[in-house]
């Protein structure tokens, strides 16, 4: 797949306000700060497209940005920390939760992970209930540039593991790199198979 045109659409601040033109839609989530607004930068080949910030939680709403006129690229809030009120992080985690959950138009959802960590516990607690609310996901992880290759594969190892404690089947997972657009080709392709079972 070559996105050939990527356009902001709207923001939103619960599920009523997102478009209603039953276009698929495939999101992005992870922690705040793990790269999200630079990758969806690096897939569309728009830079700025995503505002990237360098201030954990600044992502509040639901941006969505039109592909081609197809299909919706969707950027989610980060989880697990933002430097607002509690009352505020609790509507955040419901915004996240009713779009995840209850959204009609969410086709796939990429969870990412910071590739220099070793699996997070609220990572784990995410891709659990994604996996008892029988969400289709995949795993990105993200900023594989700061290691070595060796380094992403024995981190990308180490979450299989702890994942096949609890899981029988494992859910495809990415190493990708906004700044040397590693994986960019194979994450676009794995979502342009994804939609054509869409059509």
């Amino acid at each position: 797949m070559v996105i050939k045109t990527a356009v902001f659409k709207c923001s939103s601040e619960k599920i009523s306000q997102c478009p209603a033109d039953g276009k698929p839609e495939i999101a992005f989530i992870g922690r705040s700060n793990v790269g999200k607004s630079s990758l969806i930068n690096m897939l569309t080949g728009v830079k700025g497209l995503a505002k990237v910030s360098g201030v954990p939680g600044k992502t509040r709403l639901i941006n969505h940005f039109l592909i081609d006129n197809k299909w919706f690229l969707v950027d989610l809030p980060g989880y697990g920390y933002a430097k607002v009120s509690k009352d505020k992080r609790e509507g955040f985690s419901r915004l996240i939760m009713d779009y995840v959950v209850r959204y009609e138009h969410l086709f796939y959802l990429f969870v990412l992970v910071d590739s220099r960590l070793e699996p997070q516990k609220i990572d784990l607690e995410f891709i659990r209930f994604l996996g008892e609310n029988g969400i289709p996901f995949g795993i990105v992880f993200t900023k594989t540039d700061k290691l070595s290759s060796d380094k992403v594969a024995s981190r990308m190892a180490l979450y299989k593991r702890v994942l096949k404690k609890e899981w029988e089947e494992l859910p495809d997972m990415f190493a990708t790199s906004s700044e040397n657009k590693a994986g960019k080709e194979e994450l676009l392709c794995f979502i342009d198979k994804i939609l054509e079972y869409k059509e």
